[in-house]
């Protein structure tokens, strides 16, 4: 492997590392297998990067490993980080991927397809750093459940202006256009719910059935988990693609500026408003409310934006309250050591 193939740039290379460069290609809590010049490792964390780092190594990172050793002693800085907030009540960021070119987001063309999920995760795309691409799988499927396919990608690029791809992993139909889309070395990563056929699409692409695949339910179509890691492979043409498990819960971790790129159709009307902190809720001269806007893309920008600014709240909070606990650790230790008098 030359580590050109596997992503290396200049961007990773004017980083000092004494190490070995590696990249991660799965990651398995505290195990990790890595891929170097010389080949493909299990590797383990540094008891120091353990305690003193704040990057802990993701699928797509660059790593430096300890010489003539499988143990990881620096995760490099990253390129593009493709994250959102830990399932559940913590404010934390998690991070999914990291140095990623493209963001495949995937949804199915059947009866469990989902425009404004689509719209979520073209937030997250936003934060990445990644360009987003929407491919809608199971184009095959589509005129049976009477969805226009063609009028679906009119108004997804008009709204988002990113590519929109329709093909279908189980034929093989439109796969070439992700391939075109990317370049020797460049890495990809896909993105979508349970179900909609991505690892399907990763066989699909290796000519190999690697990762494991179930059916949809019937009622609703929805899938259930099948790939249960992250996972980085070497697509034949020669760039790198990422599979990830389905997300069941997708919360942002992004901020105003992402959203209003996610929505840029939103953000371009918004310009025309009379007031300049318009909230878009019903205030006289508002663009949005005089435009031709479809009202639920109208509504789902207002709920992220309400998630956004929750989040907001909370990450100030949580930094007022961890500076407080820092100053006062600082305050207890002069008490108990005064300065030496002279």
């Amino acid at each position: 492997m030359q580590l050109h193939n596997l992503g290396w740039n200049g961007f990773f290379a004017i980083q000092q590392c004494p190490g070995t460069p590696a990249r991660v290609a799965s990651a398995s809590r505290d195990r990790f297998t890595v891929w170097t010049e010389t080949g493909e490792l299990e590797a383990v964390v540094s008891g120091d990067l353990r305690r003193n780092s704040s990057l802990w190594p993701a699928v797509g990172d660059w790593v430096g490993l300890r010489p003539n050793t499988c143990v990881i002693d620096r995760v490099f800085e990253r390129k593009t980080t493709l994250s959102r907030k830990q399932p559940g009540k913590p404010i934390e960021e998690q991070v999914l991927a990291a140095n990623i070119d493209t963001l495949f987001i995937v949804t199915g063309l059947d009866r469990d397809f989902n425009e404004r999920r689509i719209e979520r995760y073209l937030v997250l795309a936003q934060q990445s750093g990644a360009r987003p691409v929407i491919v809608l799988n199971k184009a095959d499927l589509a005129p049976s459940l009477n969805l226009d396919v063609d009028q679906i990608l009119h108004r997804l690029f008009a709204c988002t202006g990113d590519p929109v791809l329709p093909i279908s992993a189980a034929t093989g139909l439109g796969l070439e256009q992700l391939s075109d889309l990317m370049a020797l070395g460049e890495t990809a990563a896909l993105i979508g719910s349970s179900g909609v056929g991505k690892s399907t699409l990763v066989n699909r692409l290796l000519g190999l059935a690697l990762q494991p695949t179930g059916a949809v339910r019937a009622d609703d179509q929805r899938g259930r988990h099948t790939t249960t890691t992250r996972s980085m492979f070497a697509m034949p043409s020669g760039w790198l693609l990422i599979d990830m498990p389905g997300l069941r819960e997708v919360q942002l971790w992004a901020g105003p500026d992402q959203l209003d790129s996610a929505f840029h159709d939103i953000e371009q009307l918004a310009q025309s408003c009379r007031f300049r902190d318009c909230t878009h809720s019903g205030e006289p001269g508002c663009a949005l409310a005089a435009s031709d806007l479809d009202p639920a893309r109208l509504e789902n920008y207002r709920k992220l934006q309400r998630e956004l600014d929750y989040l907001d709240r909370k990450l100030d909070k949580r930094l007022m309250s961890e500076t407080k606990a820092r100053w006062k650790v600082i305050h207890k230790a002069m008490r108990h050591h005064p300065k030496t008098q002279r």
